[in-house]
Order: C-alpha cells, then sequence, then structure tokens
C-alpha cells in the first residue's frame, strides 16, 4: 500500500524550501503520496512553545544564519541568508497552494516555486505577478487555478483546519513529514531518516 505523508509548511520557511525538492525526490522514489498542508506556525508557536524569528535570541538568530550557510552548501541550493522580502505577505500564494491541492494539481512543485521566489530570486509573494511566474515554472495557470477554486472564506477555512490539524498531530515547526503511524520528523536535515523510515515500511 502506498504511504500518505502529511506535509506541512510554510512558504516563508528557508527550511521548508531547502527541504522541498529532496522530499520530493524521496516520496517519487516510494511511491508515496504527499499530503500537502500548509499551515499558520504563528499560533502553532504559541501553543508548543517555539518563538517567531524576531523573539529569539542574538545567539539563536546568529547561530540559525551559521546553520543555513551550512545547509545551503549540502544541499546545493544557492539561497539568500537574508532576502529582501523576508518575512514575505504569503496569503495568497497558501490560497493558491491550497486550490492547487483541491485541483488534483501538483501543489508540492507550487509551494517550491514560491519558496524559489522569495530564497532565491529575491521576490516578494505579495506581488500577483511574482506568484503568477511562480505558477508558471511549477507549469500551473494561476488565474484557472483561482477561477476554479472556492472562495477566499473557504480557502481560509482551509488553512485554518491544517493549523488545527497540524496542532492535534503534535507538530511544532515547519516542515514536518508526518506518517501515517503518526510519527513525526521535523526539519529537512531529517530527510534521510524519513527516507529510512520509508525503506523499512517497503
Amino acid at each position: 500500500m502506498p504511504v500518505t505523508i502529511d506535509y506541512y509548511l510554510s512558504l516563508n520557511s528557508p527550511w521548508t524550501y531547502m527541504g522541498s525538492g529532496p522530499f520530493a525526490e524521496i516520496a517519487r522514489r516510494y511511491g508515496a503520496t504527499v499530503n500537502v498542508k500548509p499551515c499558520k506556525f504563528g499560533p502553532i508557536f504559541e501553543q508548543t512553545g517555539g518563538l517567531p524569528l524576531p523573539k529569539r535570541s542574538p545567539q539563536r538568530r546568529a547561530y540559525r544564519l551559521v546553520e543555513l550557510k551550512r545547509w545551503r552548501e549540502v544541499r546545493g541550493i544557492p539561497i539568500n541568508l537574508e532576502p529582501r522580502y523576508f518575512p514575505s505577505d504569503d496569503l495568497a500564494a497558501v490560497r493558491l497552494v491550497i486550490a492547487a491541492k483541491l485541483q488534483g494539481k501538483d501543489a508540492h512543485l507550487l509551494s517550491l516555486e514560491f519558496g524559489r521566489a522569495i530564497w532565491e530570486r529575491e521576490e516578494s509573494l505579495a506581488d500577483a505577478a511574482v506568484m503568477s511566474a511562480a505558477a508558471q515554472r511549477a507549469g500551473l495557470d494561476a488565474a484557472a487555478l483561482r477561477a476554479g477554486g472556492p472562495s477566499d472564506a473557504e480557502l481560509d477555512g482551509l488553512y485554518e483546519e491544517f493549523t488545527r490539524d497540524a496542532l492535534k498531530a503534535g507538530v511544532f515547526g515547519a516542515p514536518s513529514y508526518v506518517l501515517p503511524s503518526g510519527e513525526i520528523f521535523w526539519g529537512q536535515d531529517r530527510l534521510e531518516l524519513l527516507e529510512r523510515a520509508l525503506k523499512m515500511q517497503v
């Protein structure tokens, strides 16, 4: 039986973006289905003891940049450590990802391209032209996705629902990959462990 992996992500997270491509390859390799669930990590942090970046200590913020540089080299992804439009207003982009998911399109690839816009191309997700170009890179039409999808209110309701799902699953950070057993793998640096778990199920 193919495994479904719940994928809890934040479009603004460099770690989500950095792991997105390798995660897609792992899922393909093991025939796993990726259930994309963008969620709000502000409320998740509040309920699980996390802190948004501006509220973290100088030591933690400095070490985050060190780790980003290290993993940029390991993954071979040329991200900007401090991009111009971070954090980006990502609500419209999140709606598009959820709309793509509902229509059976590759929401995972679309989320990757939105991450690329922020972390490689130094673009703002609040810009409709940026979103349209990112969708094109993912082989999708942003206008058609929105036209074929539900209302903003319904999409926002799903965004809230995915956030509640994350909390129920025990998720506290992005990205998180959750197996049907409930086992959580938090962070793109746990992808090798996720692959090990999938290999044991084949």
